[in-house]
C-alpha cells in the first residue's frame, strides 16, 4: 500500500496535501461546525462481545472506538472487517498474539458489523467471530480525537511532547496557528522515503515515534505523525486515504472550531499563493501547474478516513 506508481516525483511532491495559512483563504469545509468535545479517560472490559476466538470491547463505543483482540491461539494471519450498514467496508490486519488493538468507527451513528477472520490457506479466510454494535456518538468529532491502529500514540509518545514543544516555540495560541506550526515543522524537517515507497512491507503501519526519530517517511507516515500531534492538542484530525489523481495517497483533514472540516487550506498574501510544502515546492520547482493541481479538490478522492 502507498507504493509509488509511475512517477517518483509525484509521490514525493504529494507527501502531504495540507497547506496552512489564515488570510484571504479559499478552502473547502463542512458548513456544520460542531463544538470540539473534551476527551475522557477510556475504560475497558465493561461491554465485551466474544467467543472462544475473538473479543470485541465496545466499552468506548460512544467515543467512536472499539478494541478487538484475537484469542484463537493460531499463529496465522488475522483480519478484521468493520462495515456500517449501507456504508464502506474497512479491512484491517490484526495481530495474532491476543493483544487488543483499537479501531475507529468513522461513519457516524448507526449499526456496524464487526467480523474477525482467520487465514486458512493462501488468500482464503474463515470467519472466527462476527457481531454487530449500534453506536450513538457523544460528539461526531470523537473518532478523530483519539489514537487508533493507524494513528497510534499515547500520552508518553515522543510525538506528543514534540507537538507541545513546537507549539510553545511558535507561540501558537489558536488552533490555526497550531496547525500551521506543526505542519511547517514536519514538512521542513522530514524527507520523503523513496525506497520505502517503492517497496513497503505488506500491511505496513507507521510507528510514529520511529518516523519522528528518523525524520523520514512516506505520505502515510507524514499523515500519521501530523494526525498524532494534532489530536494530542485536541484538534480533530482525519487521516485520509484515497487517490490524488491515480496515485494511492494519504493526507490529513483538520477541524477548526467555527469553520468545520478544512480539506485544502491555502494561504494568499494578497499577491501570490504560497504553498507551505517544501517537498512539493522543491521537487516541482514552483511549477504553477503543480500548484493548481494541489489546490483543486477535484483531483482528490477520499476512500477511507481513520
Amino acid at each position: 500500500m502507498f507504493r509509488t506508481l509511475k512517477s517518483r516525483v509525484m509521490a514525493g511532491v504529494l507527501a502531504l496535501v495540507l497547506v496552512a495559512g489564515a488570510v484571504g483563504t479559499a478552502f473547502y469545509f463542512n458548513a456544520k461546525a460542531a463544538e470540539i468535545p473534551n476527551r475522557i479517560t477510556l475504560s475497558s472490559g465493561v461491554t465485551v462481545y466474544s467467543n472462544q476466538k475473538a473479543a470485541v470491547d465496545a466499552t468506548n463505543l460512544s467515543e467512536g472506538l472499539v478494541s478487538i483482540k484475537y484469542t484463537g491461539g493460531k499463529k496465522v494471519r488475522i483480519k478484521v472487517q468493520i462495515t456500517k450498514t449501507g456504508g464502506t467496508t474497512y479491512t484491517y490486519n490484526l495481530n495474532n498474539t491476543g493483544t487488543a488493538e483499537t479501531f475507529p468507527l468513522t461513519e457516524g451513528d448507526g449499526t456496524y458489523t464487526i467480523k474477525v477472520f482467520e487465514n486458512t490457506s493462501g488468500t482464503k479466510y474463515a470467519t472466527a467471530y462476527s457481531t454487530s454494535v449500534t453506536m450513538k456518538l457523544r460528539n461526531e468529532l470523537l473518532p478523530f480525537l483519539y489514537p487508533n491502529q493507524y494513528v497510534n500514540y499515547n500520552d508518553n509518545s515522543a510525538v506528543v511532547s514534540k507537538a507541545a514543544e513546537i507549539i510553545a516555540a511558535a507561540n501558537a495560541d489558536t488552533p490555526i496557528k497550531k496547525v500551521e506550526a506543526i505542519y511547517k515543522w514536519v514538512t521542513t524537517n522530514f524527507t520523503y522515503d523513496y525506497d520505502l515507497a517503492a517497496n513497503p512491507p505488506v500491511g505496513y503501519l507507521p510507528v510514529v515515534d520511529s518516523v519522528l526519530a528518523a525524520k523520514k517517511g512516506i505520505c502515510f507516515d507524514y499523515s500519521a505523525v501530523m494526525a498524532s500531534m494534532l489530536r494530542s492538542q485536541n484538534i480533530p484530525c482525519k487521516l485520509v486515504v484515497g487517490y490524488a489523481g491515480t496515485v494511492y495517497h494519504a493526507w490529513i483533514n483538520v477541524y477548526i472550531q467555527g469553520v468545520g472540516w478544512v480539506d485544502h487550506y491555502i494561504y494568499f498574501d494578497g499577491e501570490k499563493w504560497t504553498l507551505m510544502d517544501p517537498t512539493f515546492i522543491s521537487t516541482s520547482k514552483g511549477s504553477m501547474a503543480i500548484k493548481k493541481y494541489v489546490t483543486n479538490s477535484a483531483n482528490y478522492s477520499e476512500k477511507y478516513a481513520y
